[in-house]
């Protein structure tokens, strides 16, 4: 049988419960601040999200590194701090963007991302952008042929890594993994990022 309690002992009973409740979320309260402090002081690895290169500031935006220059944004998946290692795959002869502004610019692309990061950082400076066939390849498309006497940038795997031009074609190539790293290398370099 229940014990009939009096109005005094249910008030103890519910200011006891009250009161523990009240200590369980103080002590949930404090661990959570003492977990933030801990994070804060270096408990883990906080990627940098905006580095300054050369004059240049880069901001970690949505997984990929924005850069104003004047007018214009420009999108890279890497900063330059992130390709030096490949620095030495480039040549010295590249062409600075004021050889691409208002011409025809052609991209031969055995890698999407690659031909994607071109596209979108170019296409506001030249007459237009698209997909060609190098004449020493070929072809499988339905794309015109071109040689390099016309702005051309082509970008295949290979297990030599390198960026060179000759005449007005820009080679760029390297292992799958590589390529995105070296084209945003080639487009640090026309743009005067990296000398």
């Amino acid at each position: 049988m229940r014990k009939i309690q009096t109005g005094s002992d249910e008030r103890k009973k519910k200011k006891r419960n009250q009161f523990i409740v009240g200590v369980v979320l103080i002590l949930v309260m404090v661990l959570s601040t003492f977990g933030i402090v801990m994070d804060s002081l270096g408990g883990s690895e906080k990627i940098q999200d905006k580095i300054n290169y050369n004059g240049f500031i880069f901001n970690l935006k949505n997984n990929l590194w924005q850069l104003e220059i004047g007018d214009y944004k420009f999108s890279f998946y890497n900063n330059p701090a992130q390709v030096e290692n490949l620095t030495s795959y480039v040549s010295t002869n590249l062409s600075k963007l004021n050889n691409y502004v208002s011409q025809p610019l052609y991209i031969s692309s055995q890698d999407y991302t690659s031909n994607s990061e071109i596209y979108t950082a170019l296409s506001p400076f030249v007459e237009r952008v698209q997909l060609a066939c190098h004449s020493n390849e070929s072809c499988t498309g339905d794309y015109p042929i071109k040689n390099c006497d016309n702005n051309f940038i082509i970008i295949s795997e290979s297990n030599q890594t390198s960026i060179y031009q000759q005449d007005k074609c820009v080679f760029i190539s390297g292992p799958k993994q590589e390529l995105i790293k070296l084209t945003d290398l080639f487009l640090f370099k026309i743009l005067g990022i990296k000398e």
